[in-house]
């Protein structure tokens, strides 16, 4: 909805939809929300808004200039590096106010102040992960660096300056339809934002779903489907590179057969709130001996949710010292990905297990004692306050063991026996300081600089990619890694002693990096990161297509321009639908299928692979290969109501491809009979047949509409009226462009380091966080065909620019 309340009755209209038919949200009264004075109207703003101003503040160093383009991105000018940060903080909170505070009181474990009991379990879950506890341990790290704590008390001085001067009638408008107001910034909310991207990115783990899985199947037929390394990896570090071990590597315990791999117990409950599975992202980079002009050219694009607000705010920040532009979190200070006049940089998720669970012994249902080494051991208890909107607060005692806080327990999980509990050993609860990373990739000037700021960066593990105008391209797997022994980790660990625990971390110097390879690019995609001649053991949960489809392509490219990396960006080929297609098609057999489901697999065969908005092949493909799925492993798999995982797409596919025989799980243990390969195939298809029939009726089958690729607000479907809905975007999972329902690239960039740098980037949203502002989602479609915005990269001398729609001006 590209310019809400731009009327008064348009206005109007949306306020009631929302009061009468939201059941989930308790706005402020309907009077309030309508008053003229200070209701939904005043938040209209017009494409001709006056953006000038010009702000004395006490306390600032020096002048700032900030130039508003035609886009809202703010150009900062400013004479001092504290100053920019305080201006950036002012920003931040000008255009995604209510977006910052309510993504840093969701970690913290505070929703319930603002929508009530509702919120409660949710509230308790984020708080016994020992967010708010690490929190605490990270902002006194910052606070005690004399180089990040002036950059934090700027930036938030900024933000507060900003609270400060907002009238009522001008908060942002979920705040009045919330019925809530804002709070001060402090630094500890910005280390909250800090950990929220830390939860997206190295918040997720299957170790209750592995544990149960490995009870059902047992450990020889868990390892056939869920291998540590891949038939067709395609890892990021090329093969053939040479690792360092720098230490021995953990012995098993003596108990581990026993008590580990061999359990046979099982664990009845399903965590309910998990980030996204596919938070991940694809970079690139290619160098000089590659391109058309000589020079490296940089491409990243991360894979997040795609909300409105949007994750990221774009932003150019110029001091004496150096001239960054790129995006920033709206919560963190600086640029995070981009580039400067000299490097550019971009990020990648690591994909590494990085939470690891362990089941306790409590002496009793007070949880104040455990059996930890052959005795009983005091744990820690922690007393959280749950403030509840209209009602009392509730009080939670969160129990700490020497691996970390009880997250599960009887108290929170009534499907467990009595004392039954769960500890979280987590990376998040260590500090961290990448603010001092960020700050230093800001200002770099060569390939030193870079190696000189990932030094700093301990978590969320990132493949941090890197190129220089100079001429040098890396890509590094950064981060503190838990130093393992082979399969720990992938199952809940007995609690009752010392011999399960991190035994240190992986030495910096061993993690996979490479740097200017022989082959002339370099590319990641949340694959593996390398083959198995790694010395070291790292699980996690990894992809393979798009990393396979982004390295096939730039084998063969030459002569590379931007151009060439934004057609990449966007490529919809199937690499795994190439795969897995001639096993489909040599096992159906056609002659036993109905007409319609003749007619669906004939699509597939026909179809060019590639998952554009308009075919409908990928529809059925999607239908076929979960038939396919089920029809293989619930047999086996579906015995009971255990929370599980399923093997990920290539198993199947690399299965299908062996010879049958191979695969065991083809036969449906329930039946007599022995099931074929081609009986799974042909039945599958026509199991899958009749929802596809529906979806052909509805006029779903294309897959653009059957992927309905939809931008929600943060409250999701509760503020329907504030999403961009049905985005014509082909792409999806396993592909390099891979926009999902509500999920995909939340920001594409490709930088050229030409002089002067040649950058170009979109991403699906816009810079203002108000539904009622024209630039609230105006680049969404633009995104969706593919489009790309050049990047102005603007000089000190050009405020005359007809690019410039307004200036701010700062000083004390």
């Amino acid at each position: 909805m590209r310019f809400l309340f731009l009327s008064l009755s348009v206005a109007a209209t949306i306020a009631i939809v929302v009061i009468l038919n939201t059941t989930e949200l308790l706005p402020a009264p309907l009077g309030k929300l309508l008053s003229p004075q200070e209701g939904l109207w005043q938040n209209a703003e017009s494409i001709n808004e006056d953006l000038n101003a010009d702000l004395r503040i006490p306390g600032l160093k020096g002048k700032t200039e900030v130039y508003l383009d035609d886009r809202m991105v703010p150009h900062i000018f400013s004479d001092n590096e504290e100053d920019v940060y305080f201006v950036q903080g002012y920003l931040h909170a000008k255009f995604r106010l209510w977006q910052m505070e309510f993504q840093t009181m969701g970690i913290a474990g505070r929703i319930s102040e603002i929508i009530g009991d509702r919120a409660v379990n949710y509230d308790r879950r984020q708080r016994r992960l020992g967010i708010t506890y690490a929190a605490e341990k990270t902002l006194k790290m910052w606070e005690e660096d004399e180089e990040i704590k002036p950059i934090c008390d700027a930036y938030t001085a900024g933000i507060n300056a900003y609270i400060e001067s907002l009238p009522a009638s001008k908060l942002p408008v979920e705040y009045k339809l919330l019925g809530y107001k804002p709070e001060k910034w402090t630094n500890f909310k910005t280390v909250l934002f800090f950990e929220a991207m830390t939860y997206d990115l190295a918040g997720g783990n299957d170790d209750f779903e592995q544990t149960n899985l490995l009870r059902i199947l047992g450990e020889t037929d868990y390892r056939m489907l869920f291998p540590d390394v891949q038939d067709s990896l395609s890892p990021i570090i090329p093969k053939g590179v040479p690792f360092t071990r720098s230490v021995d590597i953990p012995l098993a315990p003596v108990t581990a057969d026993s008590v580990y791999f061999h359990r046979r117990d099982s664990i009845w409950f399903t965590e309910q709130f998990k980030p996204d599975p596919d938070n991940g992202s694809n970079n690139w980079v290619v160098s000089g001996t590659k391109t058309k002009s000589g020079k490296p050219i940089l491409c990243n694009d991360p894979h997040l949710g795609l909300n409105l607000p949007p994750i990221w705010f774009e932003i150019q920040i110029n001091t004496p010292s150096y001239n960054a532009y790129g995006v920033s979190f709206p919560g963190l200070p600086g640029v995070v990905i981009g580039f400067n006049d000299n490097v550019a940089f971009g990020f990648t998720n690591a994909g590494r297990d990085m939470m690891d669970y362990y089941e306790i012994r409590f002496r009793d249902a007070g949880r104040s004692e455990y059996w930890f080494n052959n005795e009983w051991k005091k744990a820690d208890q922690r007393i959280e306050q749950i403030n509840i909107k209209g009602k009392p607060a509730y009080l939670d005692t969160v129990a700490y063991t020497v691996f970390g806080p009880v997250v599960y327990d009887k108290t929170f999980q009534d499907k467990l026996k009595q004392n039954k509990a769960y500890a979280l050993t987590w990376i998040a609860h260590y500090p961290s300081n990448p603010l001092k990373m960020w700050k230093r990739l800001n200002k770099a000037k060569n390939y030193n600089d870079y190696l000189d700021a990932l030094q700093y960066f301990k978590y969320p593990s990132q493949n941090i990619v890197f190129a220089s105008n100079e001429g040098d391209i890396a890509i590094k797997q950064e981060g503190d890694f838990p130093l393992r022994w082979q399969g720990q980790g992938n199952f809940v660990m007995p609690g009752t002693d010392s011999s399960y625990m991190w035994k240190g971390f992986i030495p910096r110097q061993d993690n996979p990096f490479v740097h200017n390879p022989e082959q002339g690019y370099i590319s990641s995609a949340n694959q593996r990161p390398v083959d198995s001649t790694y010395p070291y053991f790292i699980p996690g949960s990894y992809d393979m297509y798009r990393g396979i489809s982004i390295n096939r392509r730039l084998s063969v490219m030459n002569n590379i321009t931007p151009d060439d990396m934004k057609k990449l960006q966007n490529d919809t080929y199937d690499i795994f639908a190439e795969q897995i297609r001639p096993s489909l098609m040599k096992y159906l057999q056609k002659d036993r299928l109905s007409p319609e489901a003749l007619k669906y697999a004939e699509m597939v065969e026909k179809w060019s692979l590639s998952r554009t908005v308009e075919e409908k092949a990928p529809t059925v493909l999607n239908y076929w290969i979960d038939s396919l799925s089920a029809y293989i492993f619930n047999d086996e798999f579906r015995k009971n109501d255990l929370p599980i995982r399923y093997p990920k797409d290539y198993i199947l596919a690399q299965y299908l491809i062996r010879d049958s025989s191979s695969f065991k799980f083809v036969d449906n243990v329930n039946t007599p009979e022995v099931e074929s390969l081609a009986d799974a195939v042909t039945i599958s298809i026509e199991k899958a047949t009749e929802p596809l029939k529906k979806l052909e009726a509805e006029g779903k089958l294309e897959w653009g509409k059957y992927k309905n690729t939809t931008i929600y607000h943060l409250l999701k479907t509760n503020m329907m009226p504030f999403a961009v809905q049905g985005l014509p975007i082909g792409g999806g999972q396993n592909i390099i462009n891979a926009a999902k329902h509500d999920h995909g690239p939340s920001w594409r960039m490709v930088v050229h380091l030409t002089t002067p740098v040649e950058a170009y980037g979109i991403y699906p949203g816009g810079q203002n966080g108000n539904p009622g502002s024209p630039f609230y989602d105006n680049m969404a479609m633009d995104w969706a065909k593919g489009h790309y915005y050049k990047l102005w990269i603007m000089k000190r001398n050009e405020s005359g620019d007809r690019r410039i729609k307004g200036s701010m001006k700062f000083s004390s």
